[in-house]
């Protein structure tokens, strides 16, 4: 396996219909939503590990932790980024995570991803 710090994955995204929340109208105009910002996050770090992983593993995220910075409207051109930070014990995986648009930043946090084997018992 071969996974160390510093290997980083990305994903862009369109920001559209299917990302957007308008908090019950509270809001005034749609926006990226939270739990759609954080999904994107989450598959740009397992697309850095899993890869990598041994045949019958994968990774499960256990832990999110973002905040937001700026908001994304619809029709928005993102890219959600992930950098391996640390690996410990082989299977605790630590992510610096962020989306951003161009060169405004969206959203920042961390992520942590564990190693699962998913063969079955």
């Amino acid at each position: 396996m071969s996974i160390e710090p510093g290997l980083r994955g990305e994903r862009e995204f369109e920001v559209d219909d299917r990302l957007l929340t308008d908090v019950g109208g509270w809001l005034g105009s749609p926006v990226l939503s939270t739990p759609s910002r954080i999904g994107m996050m989450e598959w740009a770090a397992a697309k850095v590990v899993n890869p990598r992983l041994p045949e019958g593993h994968a990774t499960v995220g256990f832990e999110v932790c973002v905040k937001h910075v700026a908001a994304a409207a619809r029709g928005a051109r993102c890219v959600a980024r992930a950098t391996l930070r640390e690996v410990v014990d082989g299977r605790k995986l630590f992510f610096d995570v962020d989306v951003v648009e161009g060169d405004r930043v969206i959203g920042v946090g961390t992520h942590q991803r564990r190693v699962v084997d998913i063969r079955g018992s």
